[in-house]
């Protein structure tokens, strides 16, 4: 295998000027409005947004609703399992917890990460399981629609030791995302499992940019490389394809195929942070459309939209919508609880704020994204 390494590009070549740009709107993340607390369920809306993206790479066509469903019931009914699509996305939005709950910045990638997060993605899976969880392959194999040919499996180990060394370098701030594109092919190249390489491939590229502060768990960074990669699964794969030889020239291709994309989520999720944007542009729209649906009556929409406005409400704010005594307001509001559209703030509260996601407001609120073009195309439900 060729060594990994950075290729030369000019000063003023499409590379150089799109590593530019990135830098640009990452200066720009911190400078957001959204209320922190609304952000982060935001956050967690990207993160099951990701998963979706990434089991419909590898074909799963699970819908929106019964992915957010399913990730639902997993969480009240812990250890059961599901249909086997679900059941694939469920331990998808696992494993992404998995990394949310291991790696920070400046965190060591390492074999054991690597082979947990191909345990907890692929363990007991039918159609897309294997069958040893967790551990490299130990025989050859291909890559379907592929020329490219992985090398055998005795060298596996070697060639990962090689490639986390390059992930966990130290570089330069403007070559981060740049180190973080190359290992990303380079991964997929290698394919040291017998299957799921495609999911821990783009979960591993997820853990090495929570490494490099891309994304954490406060302020307004949050990036997951998944989406880039789910706006175009043909050219996903022509891509990675293109770059199998190892040339330079395929190399910088690639490069510029994964930064262009970055800059334009990064310019999403920019917008994420701006709280008008949010309100008005994303949480209310989403609202009116549960109405329009009938799946909220208008008493119920209008609670919603108040506290949408408000972020956080109390009994007394939703008189509005729920005019009368007291105690039917607080039946109205039990009823918002039970349907899981608002949460208390703080647990056993009287101050609630929505919940978006899992929730019957994630389908809507992710319709609502599609509409002014947020969702990578292959999440898009027939």
């Amino acid at each position: 295998m060729l060594p990994i390494s950075f290729p030369d590009f000019p000063f003023n070549s499409p590379l150089a000027k799109t590593i530019i740009e990135l830098e640009r709107v990452r200066g720009d993340l911190g400078l957001g409005t959204t209320h922190p607390a609304l952000f982060e369920q935001l956050r967690s809306m990207v993160q099951l947004m990701s998963t979706i993206t990434s089991a419909r790479i590898e074909g799963n066509r699970t819908s929106i609703v019964d992915a957010v469903a399913g990730v639902a019931r997993s969480r009240r009914l812990d250890g059961m399992r599901q249909s086997d699509q679900v059941q694939e996305i469920v331990q998808l939005h696992a494993a992404t917890a998995f990394v949310d709950e291991t790696i920070s910045t400046g965190t060591p990638l390492t074999h054991a990460l690597v082979r947990e997060l191909h345990r907890v993605s692929v363990e007991g899976l039918q159609r897309e399981g294997d069958r040893t969880p967790g551990s490299y392959r130990t025989g050859d194999v291909s890559i379907s629609g592929s020329r490219h040919a992985p090398p055998g499996p005795n060298s596996v180990h070697g060639d990962m030791t090689e490639l986390l060394e390059f992930l966990n370098r130290d570089v330069d701030r403007s070559l981060q995302l740049l180190k973080i594109a190359i290992a990303h092919h380079r991964f997929v190249w290698i394919h040291p499992f017998g299957n799921g390489n495609g999911r821990v491939g783009r979960l591993l590229t997820y853990a090495a940019m929570r490494r490099e502060g891309f994304t954490d768990d406060s302020g307004y960074r949050v990036l997951n490389p998944t989406a880039v990669f789910g706006a175009n699964r043909a050219l996903y794969y022509e891509r990675l394809e293109d770059a199998d030889s190892l040339a330079p020239d395929a190399i910088i291709r690639w490069c510029e195929y994964v930064l262009n994309g970055l800059v334009d989520d990064l310019e999403r999720m920019r917008r994420l942070s701006q709280s008008e944007f949010v309100t008005q542009g994303v949480l209310l729209p989403s609202i009116r459309r549960g109405l329009r649906s009938a799946q909220f009556d208008q008493a119920d929409a209008h609670a919603l939209a108040i506290i949408a406005e408000r972020l956080e409400a109390k009994s007394a704010d939703l008189e509005p919508a729920y005019p009368g005594s007291s105690t039917w307001r607080s039946k109205k509001i039990r009823t918002l609880l039970d349907r899981g559209l608002i949460e208390p703030v703080t647990e056993g509260g009287r101050i609630y704020r929505l919940r978006l996601a899992p929730s019957e407001l994630t389908p809507l609120v992710f319709r609502q994204l599609d509409d002014i073009r947020f969702l990578p195309r292959i999440l898009r439900d027939e």
